[in-house]
């Protein structure tokens, strides 16, 4: 008789779509890697190929809200398992994770979310012999999760204690809490439109903010949204947007962006007519820029070299977006909470003070510097500045005015100074509030 072949079992409908989300988990919180490298570039899981946009699509978003509600899911987690999560099965903690946080925050049948759960740790050597415990945890989280959520409302868990401490301390407890809350919440896209944001907002079912940004909830890949291909607009969040501002008319100027990769700054600075010449000291990052500027039809000189050693002088301006603890960018980078510890920002504040020291020199008398930073941290924003204005007497602080950030007067410090907070900007859709944590100050070379 003839040998049958046995066709494989298909593959279950959202499993590797679950799997995916499992690996780049343990990528971030067991192997420190930021979930921008594990999804694009060439480092980028290899699994993503075989997905389809939508389970791309569902995998990011699961990915998103488990570390964005990550502390939350750990305690209801532990008061739902008798002897903590297993700790010899990373794929176990995985399965849990991904259970319970479809079944809490997701549009995700509880018996799906079970199930397929159930399926990842059945599928894995170390993590089968659990296969029982998920499933009995997942089934009582779907009965009482949302009742241990309402206990654990208020307690800020998202957020690392050293971290929630430092804004503590630092805006006050209350304001600490309302930072926390705001990141807890998905948020939505933001787009920089070369003009016409009104007709923009329409076409994308957006609205427009007072600063002009353009923000939207469509989900999925941006490039295939109107206006993408024919660069009729960039993503950039509404508060990464203001700094350029501070420039005020840029005809004819001649302005250095420092630290520009991917580009939404410079885009920004050509945009509005100024001569522009971008400096990343990568070389990956600068080919992107280009690529970026390419798609908008902008035009701007761009340079792979350290900031600190780039040789440039006599600058109209100087734009000084400096790496930073990337603390204010949580409400869109989730992992940016886990992958940072206190010990970063000391050793990033000698480089911000290098970087500002070198952007003195490249200006003429006269000329204009805004330095800025995506922190939340004043070690790397006030701080820095006033160490700047301590021991440099040819630089001087130019106020900023609502005016010039579309009246938005709670963002301006005593000093004149931009700070936004991600509760700032609120709206009655969580959604569609808050900004990215934002730092900036003006100088002027005497």
């Amino acid at each position: 008789m003839p040998q049958v072949k046995y066709a494989p079992p298909p593959e279950v409908p959202g499993l590797a779509a679950r799997r995916i989300a499992a690996d780049i988990l343990d990528g971030v919180l067991q192997k420190h890697r930021t979930l921008d490298d594990q999804l694009e570039g060439p480092a980028a899981h290899p699994g993503l190929k075989t997905l389809s946009d939508r389970d791309r699509a569902l995998m990011r978003r699961l990915v998103a809200t488990i570390l964005r509600r990550l502390g939350t899911l750990g305690q209801i987690l532990s008061r739902l398992l008798d002897r903590g999560i297993p700790t010899d099965a990373p794929r176990a903690q995985s399965a849990l994770l991904i259970g319970a946080a479809q079944i809490l925050w997701m549009d995700v049948p509880d018996h799906a979310a079970v199930d397929l759960s159930v399926r990842m740790v059945q599928s894995d050597r170390r993590a089968a012999k659990y296969a029982g415990l998920v499933n009995a945890v997942l089934r009582r989280c779907a009965r009482e999760g949302h009742d241990l959520i309402a206990e654990a409302a208020g307690q800020s868990l998202d957020i690392p204690p050293w971290l929630f401490a430092r804004w503590s301390a630092h805006y006050g407890e209350a304001t600490a809490r309302d930072i926390a809350t705001a990141l807890s919440h998905e948020p939505s896209l933001d787009l920089t439109v070369k003009s016409e944001a009104e007709a923009w907002a329409t076409r994308l079912h957006g609205e427009v903010l007072p600063t002009g940004t353009v923000r939207t909830l469509l989900q999925g890949s941006v490039t295939m949204l109107p206006g993408f291909n024919d660069g009729q607009w960039w993503v950039q969040d509404a508060a990464a947007a203001l700094p350029a501002r501070l420039f005020g008319d840029l005809n004819g100027k001649r302005i250095v962006d420092l630290c520009a990769a991917p580009g939404g700054k410079t885009a920004q600075l050509a945009q509005g007519g100024a001569d522009v010449v971008a400096v990343d000291r990568s070389p990956n990052r600068v080919a992107r820029l280009r690529e970026n500027l390419g798609r908008l039809s902008l035009q701007a000189e761009t340079v792979v070299s350290d900031g600190t050693e780039y040789p440039g002088e006599g600058f109209d301006g100087v734009l000084l977006d400096a790496p930073c603890s990337s603390t204010g960018t949580i409400r869109r980078h989730p992992d940016v909470a886990w992958l940072k510890q206190e010990a970063d920002i000391a050793m990033l504040t000698a480089l911000q003070r290098r970087l500002l020291a070198k952007a003195v020199t490249m200006l003429k008398p006269g000329g204009m510097l805004v330095y800025c930073t995506c922190s939340l941290e004043p070690d790397e924003g006030e701080h820095a500045i006033a160490d700047l204005l301590a021991n440099d007497s040819s630089m001087r602080r130019m106020p900023a005015t609502a005016g010039e950030v579309a009246g938005l007067a709670e963002i301006i410090t005593p000093d004149g100074d931009l700070r936004t907070l991600p509760s700032h900007l609120p709206h009655t859709d969580p959604r569609l509030g808050g900004l990215d944590g934002f730092y900036a100050a003006r100088l002027i070379k005497s």
